[in-house]
């Protein structure tokens, strides 16, 4: 299969893909285990929140048989959403560096909260909570498909502004490593020139 056409099958099972970035399948979100899958190296049964229908669709695009749910990922449940105690919050941000779709707002010291229509229940924002006050809890819904889709933007503009944050880091490295190697050179340079000097010096006849 050539780049193009992987890419393509990519695309094609990303799309059956809940979209909850969870990281259940044992990938860091839907889009790699899509690659995943469809480079050969990961199972069509991976994902506890697409459970059953994902695996059904999955089969049915591969022409592959269907699989159960790798339960050891965890189990097929309700849609679920994250709910801050905003009492008990000490303002971290811990949560909100876990959000993989910005889906939690707030500043350092001050109460943090989650939106809710972004939320999409991945449930990575509760183990760092140091004071333990984010449950997650049943939503009285479906996940749907324009849920998958606004979410699938969320977690690619997170990650546009994180590589776009990395790449701005690694220029000013470079170009403070730059800076650093030309001022040694120059300070070789400089001290080449004093030795030159001095050894001139001596060996100029003296009066």
């Amino acid at each position: 299969m050539d780049d193009v056409a992987a890419t393509a099958l990519t695309e094609r099972i990303d799309a059956l893909l809940p979209q909850t970035q969870c990281r259940r399948c044992g990938y860091d979100g839907c889009r790699p285990y899509a690659d995943a899958i469809a480079q050969g190296s990961a199972s069509i049964n991976q994902c506890p929140p697409g459970g059953e229908d994902t695996i059904a669709a999955l089969a049915k695009l591969l022409g592959t048989p269907r699989l159960p749910l790798d339960r050891a990922r965890g189990e097929a449940g309700p849609l679920l959403g994250a709910s801050i105690d905003e009492a008990a919050c000490i303002g971290c941000t811990l949560c909100i560096a876990a959000c993989p779709v910005d889906a939690i707002v707030g500043a350092a010291k001050l109460m943090h909260t989650v939106l809710a229509d972004r939320c999409t229940g991945c449930g990575l924002c509760a183990p760092p909570c140091p004071v333990d006050c984010i449950a997650l809890v049943p939503l009285a819904r479906p996940w749907r498909r324009s849920d998958a889709g606004r979410a699938r933007d969320h977690f690619a503009a997170r990650l546009a502004r994180q590589e776009g944050k990395a790449a701005i880091t690694r220029s000013k490295a470079a170009t403070e490593a730059t800076a650093s190697q030309c001022e040694r050179r120059a300070a070789v340079a400089a001290a080449l020139a004093r030795a030159r000097a001095r050894r001139a010096a001596r060996a100029a006849p003296r009066a």
